[in-house]
């Protein structure tokens, strides 16, 4: 079986993007897996490998038609984004256009089935949207970019856990309101449909409770009552081994003694700060129900360490692995 082709761009340059790309490509286990397509600017490359103290060999081509060696790194350089034009560690409006630039490039790829999917470097939301690309977060972009409108998800993954979330990039204020039977449902059916294409049997699936104490029986909220538990019940009927609501400051502790393979939360904190306590170095997010594989590192472009060579590409490795595995090798 052939290897699979995959896009590897270098996220926002401000941050430390270049440097764990570099690092991740130094890994054998990583260079096994697949033929690795770097798409950004070289020259931005070229500082991430002088950060790191390290270099890696590949080959620069200028098409995807051009890759013809399963065992060797390609580069594509846009040429996009000269290193003068950006401050490591500091928001910058030319490295977020560039940013979105570079993921139009390589998204595109994918959807034409050039590439079997794309792992981006951490990118910064804000600098994406100064620099031109007005979307919420990158799963609207892409979604954007896919001409997708519904079905899609943001998912996360660490080791053996699976996370989504009923809202993620929205004011907490309006948690609340977005908080409906059909969402939860149709979110809840995402985790079993995802878990399920990438091999799960019968994917179990826990749903946090969005008020303290899973509402106490709506003395603290109605939304356990009127909304997520409807949608829990809807789900066990059509086949889904699902449970909840359950207290979200507990049910980290309850996989302990019940395991479930995929945690539904209600809103992005509620599950994103156990997550990265478990592991920050190891939680890989997937933009899932679109029709290119796309992941990232679970957490930021981290500007307060961008140029010090210190960063830890554990989550990108994840991220590359989970990829491969998601484009079904």
């Amino acid at each position: 079986m052939r290897k699979p082709l995959m896009g590897l761009t270098l996220g926002d340059a401000a941050g430390i993007g270049p440097e764990l790309a570099l690092r991740a490509l130094q890994s054998e286990d990583i260079l096994q897996l697949a033929t690795w397509v770097v798409i950004g600017d070289e020259r931005v490359f070229r500082q991430g490998q002088a950060i790191a103290g390290a270099t890696v060999s590949y080959q620069r081509i200028t098409d995807i038609g051009q890759v013809n060696d399963e065992h060797q790194i390609y580069f594509i350089d846009l040429n996009n984004l000269p290193p003068e034009s950006y401050t490591l560690g500091q928001l910058s409006v030319d490295s977020g256009r560039a940013t979105g630039e570079t993921l139009t490039f390589a998204v595109k790829l994918a959807q034409q089935n050039k590439l079997d999917g794309v792992v981006y470097a951490p990118i910064n939301k804000e600098a994406l949207h100064r620099g031109g690309f007005h979307f919420q977060d990158e799963l609207h972009f892409f979604a954007s970019l896919l001409d997708c409108t519904e079905g899609f998800s943001e998912i996360n993954v660490m080791n053996d856990l699976w996370v989504t979330r009923i809202t993620s990039h929205v004011p907490i204020r309006q948690v609340g309101e977005l908080i409906t039977q059909e969402r939860v449902g149709r979110i809840i059916r995402f985790a079993h449909d995802t878990l399920t294409r990438v091999g799960f049997d019968q994917p179990r699936i826990a749903v946090a409770a969005l008020n303290p104490h899973a509402g106490d029986g709506g003395l603290l909220g109605m939304e356990e009552i009127e909304e997520i538990r409807p949608a829990v019940q809807e789900a066990r009927e059509q086949g889904i081994e699902v449970d909840g609501p359950y207290p979200a400051d507990t049910i980290f502790l309850r996989r302990q003694a019940k395991p479930f393979d995929c945690l539904v939360s209600m809103y992005h904190d509620q599950a994103q700060t156990p997550m990265k306590l478990l592991g920050f170095n190891r939680g890989v997010t997937v933009s899932g129900g679109l029709p290119v594989v796309l992941a990232t590192p679970a957490h930021g472009t981290a500007f307060d360490i961008a140029g010090q060579g210190t960063a830890d590409p554990g989550a990108t490795e994840q991220a590359m692995k989970l990829a491969v595995r998601l484009a079904g090798f």
